[in-house]
């Protein structure tokens, strides 16, 4: 007797394409790199790597929950750099009180977008864009526009400089694990269930019963905490609150998660595709880096800004291409 519960792979392939089709593209982006490239495979670049995209990785997963509620969070970028400034002020009593610290001060930005989106009833593009604008202010003004030095004697640089069991970072562990509890929560909760009805229809959503305030507090929240904890890998990776930091990582955020197959409209979306599209985007730069030590081609960090909006571009063209083959298929049946 066949397990009606078990997991359908042909089901699952042709209900998520383009979730499947980024971890085809990262894998065969990882076997073009070490076929082409002598230290591709190597300790430092791979390190290096997942260090530096460790602060992507988490703004996106968090990105992830909010537009599959069909909202948006604009702030992610500016909550970052405030907190890796609080971070940098509270270094000096080490990572015990510097993390949890900066994750509140950024769950705080995310109290703020949940009371204006759910009580104030203001459209999430207009209330994040205004939190992105205050905090992006606050953190200059409290740093006095300048980046403010960690302690070095203290321990709060470890989670960014140094290996956990001398194998990854420990960003990537932390990154890691809470990306597993999102997926848990994605995928076996009722909460993670309302988050998707929401982005199917809010108003039907209140009229089944459910919890949709909560629902929409929690990823804004959510949101909000992982900017938290993307200041503290940035604060602790270079050594200094970086108030000047974040320009442009909600767009980065956004476009991890859309490349993971999320639909900008809510309703549908992947933790662990929007983890692979933020590495699928991390690793094309990584290429281009190679590429410019070889000599072949010459690109700055501001054609990496018209590669990722290209990119993006392409990315919403081929969701609108399937969503509107679906809306066909629905119409003829």
């Amino acid at each position: 007797m066949l397990d009606t519960g078990a997991f359908d792979l042909r089901k699952y392939l042709s209900r998520n394409p383009q979730s499947v089709a980024v971890w085809v593209a990262l894998a065969a982006l990882i076997l073009f790199g070490l076929l082409r490239y002598d230290n591709f495979g190597g300790a430092y670049n791979i390190t290096s790597f997942l260090n530096y995209n460790s602060m992507f990785i988490v703004i996106s997963v968090g990105m992830c929950f909010v537009i599959m509620t069909g909202g948006i969070d604009l702030s992610v970028g500016s909550v970052a750099a405030f907190t890796s400034v609080i971070a940098a002020y509270l270094s000096p009593y080490g990572i015990e009180v510097a993390l949890p610290g900066a994750v509140l001060a950024g769950i705080g930005f995310g109290a703020i977008n949940a009371f204006s989106i759910i009580a104030m009833r203001i459209p999430p593009f207009i209330a994040t864009l205004a939190t992105m604008l205050g905090a992006k202010g606050g953190a200059l003004v409290i740093s006095g526009a300048q980046t403010i030095s960690v302690d070095w004697g203290s321990n709060f640089t470890k989670m960014g400089m140094e290996k956990a069991l001398n194998i990854l970072p420990w960003s990537i562990v932390v990154v890691g694990i809470v990306a597993v509890l999102l997926w848990f929560v994605l995928e076996k909760t009722t909460l993670g269930r309302t988050v998707l009805a929401i982005g199917g229809g809010a108003d039907a959503s209140v009229l089944m019963g459910l919890k949709v305030n909560r629902a929409t507090a929690f990823v804004y929240l959510l949101s909000g905490g992982c900017a938290g904890l993307a200041g503290v890998i940035l604060a602790s990776g270079f050594g200094a609150g970086q108030p000047l930091e974040g320009i442009g990582w909600e767009l980065s955020a956004i476009a991890s998660v859309v490349v993971g197959g999320t639909l900008l409209t809510g309703g549908l979306g992947s933790v662990t595709a929007t983890v692979a599209g933020a590495l699928l985007l991390g690793l094309v730069f990584n290429i281009l880096n190679f590429e410019n030590g070889r000599g072949t081609i010459s690109f700055s960090a501001y054609w990496q800004m018209v590669i990722r909006g290209g990119f993006l571009f392409a990315v919403i063209l081929f969701q609108a291409r399937v969503m509107s083959g679906r809306a066909e298929r629905r119409v003829q049946t």
